[in-house]
């Protein structure tokens, strides 16, 4: 396995910057994960690392090795792709032997190394059948234990669960977590599925327009956005806009430079909005007085209460519009007095809180409210 390095790598097509100036790293055995919309660039990046394009400005390093003008069979990554590409002509066996024909290795070491990585996809009963009598599934597998066999520095997957059904999506998620954890091979994984992110990823890079939003770990990306594009292209939040009217940053006690400290009160925004005072202790740096900003609330960070509960900060009014109850969850639709719309996600409901047509107040509290700079 290798890490993977991008140094301010750019890609154009004519006038377009498909990627445009991106730096980051991978370490060596993650599962790191490409996230970001259509026309974002996330294709365009991981066939940069594979080779099949070459950048038109910075550097790729594989460890230490500059690999920019490498050509892909000689950078031995695995590729699995979105319509998985497996020769229709040939048996299941012959498609994940190809790789080591190619490179010329012996019958006998062929034939155990595809034994292996079709066991590892649980796929070895099947080395006898075309592609054609296999379901779309079992297909991705076939792919996986291509890309494995050849045992590559790098596996590189190109949006691989985005034709398969719901179900197979959510089975195939678990088996290539489980794939990586065994082998602890570096993966590279596109993909504009937030959910599929969050629960695969060691750390994921947010793309937009080319260029690297943020990077980090999905628990951290997903609580603490650094912009208004990452916080309402992961998952879901509602937006409401407003301006800072105090900024208290909180005292400290210790010693700010070993780390060795604590607050005697937690850091505190107030934002004037149209719908209330919002309270914050999750808050940008740089913020002051007078600052335009947008306050990010998730939903299952809202609670729906009667309106006859107490005003005050972070309780906002307004009357319910939809409710939808799916199980493990209630869903509530509320237009808030100033005709803006907040969603309220309620777990493991008993009755509803609120029904529609009726008044209600929603609350939060101010560690969930995330204040961002416009």
């Amino acid at each position: 396995m290798v890490s993977v390095t991008l140094d301010n790598v750019t890609k154009r097509f004519g006038a377009v910057a498909a990627v445009d100036g991106v730096s980051l790293r991978v370490e060596k055995g993650e599962l790191f994960f490409l996230l970001g919309p259509s026309g974002c660039g996330k294709t365009t990046l991981l066939r940069l690392i594979a080779g099949f394009y070459l950048p038109d400005g910075g550097r790729i390093l594989f460890d230490d090795r500059d690999v920019s003008g490498v050509p892909p069979h000689r950078r031995n990554t695995g590729m699995v792709f979105q319509n998985y590409a497996l020769w229709p002509h040939m048996s299941v066996y012959k498609n994940v032997e190809y790789g080591l024909t190619v490179r010329d290795l012996q019958a006998g070491e062929r034939d155990g190394r595809v034994r292996r990585a079709l066991e590892m996809v649980q796929m070895e009963a099947y080395a006898e059948r075309s592609p054609n009598q296999l379901s779309g599934g079992q297909q991705q597998r076939v792919a996986l234990a291509r890309a494995l066999v050849i045992e590559p520095d790098a596996v590189l997957l190109d949006e691989p669960l985005s034709n398969l059904d719901a179900k197979l999506r959510l089975e195939m998620r678990e088996q290539i977590r489980r794939l990586h954890c065994g082998l602890g091979v570096t993966m590279i994984y596109v993909t504009h599925d937030q959910k599929e992110a969050l629960s695969m990823a060691d750390r994921m890079a947010v793309l937009d327009a080319g260029r690297v939003a943020q990077v980090g770990e999905p628990r951290a990306l997903y609580t603490r956005p650094a912009s208004r594009f990452v916080a309402g292209f992961i998952g879901e939040t509602n937006f409401i806009e407003g301006q800072v009217i105090n900024v208290d940053r909180g005292s400290w006690i210790g010693d700010r430079e070993n780390e060795s400290r604590t607050t005697s009160h937690e850091p505190r925004v107030e934002v004037e909005t149209a719908v209330g005072k919002i309270v914050s202790t999750s808050c940008a740096d740089g913020l002051r007085a007078g600052d335009r900003v947008t306050c990010s609330i998730r939903p299952e960070a809202l609670s729906v209460a009667s309106d006859a509960s107490p005003a005050g900060d972070n309780v906002l009014s307004g009357r319910v519009e939809d409710v939808m109850y799916l199980g493990e969850i209630e869903q509530y639709f509320l237009k808030l007095d100033d005709g803006s719309s907040v969603k309220v996600v309620e777990p493991s409901p008993d009755a509803p809180k609120a029904r529609v047509g009726e008044r209600a107040r929603v609350s939060f509290s101010p560690a969930k409210v995330i204040v961002l700079k416009d």
